[in-house]
């Protein structure tokens, strides 16, 4: 897992480290994200994005919990059976994945055609009317796990990846400079690589510090990442 650090959240940040990216990016629907789908692209082709469902669902969920709203309900129950579909196929290879997919989930894309319905019949300037347009600004998209059995409905897994970052961001606004962000960014790097891989970090760190300190040759350098860390090395 790799985060990186950037001065601010603009596009470029994005379109930089994805430079000579070329695959499927699965993303929320932050704008800044926009560029990179562009045949104006800096590092490579327009990449294929990815939409997540859970931020679909969630605008629907918010207007629901606060206004009762039928429509929004009806499409909370349809987004569910969605899900339901990938609960029977989770864990199963790509390829039986999108082969269940296109035989289950294809025709429930006919919530494409209720959201152009409820988007004629609501006002665009209603709260209803704004989560509905959300999801029609991502609808290409959120088709994209149907062509794709590699591709998830959301990306709740790596958001609740992320999540002890995210909870840490304001103790990282004082790195100090910009080099100290970037020190910040590969240290997370490290420690949540760690994590996915069952290792403990703080051994980890541990370890790998005191191999460095007394002389671990840097050719041999790829015996100390996580995934191949053993604690008596």
């Amino acid at each position: 897992m790799v985060y990186f650090y950037a001065p601010g959240r603009a596009g470029e940040n994005a379109e930089t480290f994805l430079t000579g990216f070329d695959g499927i990016l699965q993303i929320d629907g932050y704008t800044g994200y926009n560029r990179l789908t562009k045949s104006s692209r800096k590092g490579g082709a327009p990449i294929q994005v990815a939409h997540c469902w859970a931020h679909a669902r969630r605008k629907l969920k918010k207007v629901f919990d606060r206004d009762g709203s039928d429509a929004a309900a009806e499409g909370l129950r349809r987004i569910a059976e969605f899900y339901a579909v990938g609960a029977d196929i989770r864990g199963i290879s790509s390829g039986q994945r999108l082969s269940a997919r296109q035989t289950c989930t294809a025709p429930l894309v006919a919530f494409g055609d209720w959201l152009q319905t409820q988007r004629r019949k609501i006002s665009a300037k209603s709260r209803l009317g704004e989560k509905l347009n959300y999801i029609h600004n991502q609808w290409d998209g959120l088709q994209t796990f149907l062509a794709d059995g590699r591709v998830e409905i959301d990306n709740n897994r790596v958001e609740n990846l992320i999540r002890p970052i995210t909870l840490n961001r304001k103790n990282a606004l004082f790195a100090g400079h910009d080099e100290g962000g970037i020190a910040w960014g590969r240290i997370a790097s490290l420690i949540e690589t760690c994590k996915i891989n069952g290792i403990e970090p703080f051994a980890y760190l541990k370890a790998t510090l005191t191999a460095i300190a007394n002389g671990h040759p840097q050719s041999c350098i790829d015996d100390l990442l996580p995934w191949n860390f053993k604690l008596s090395s």
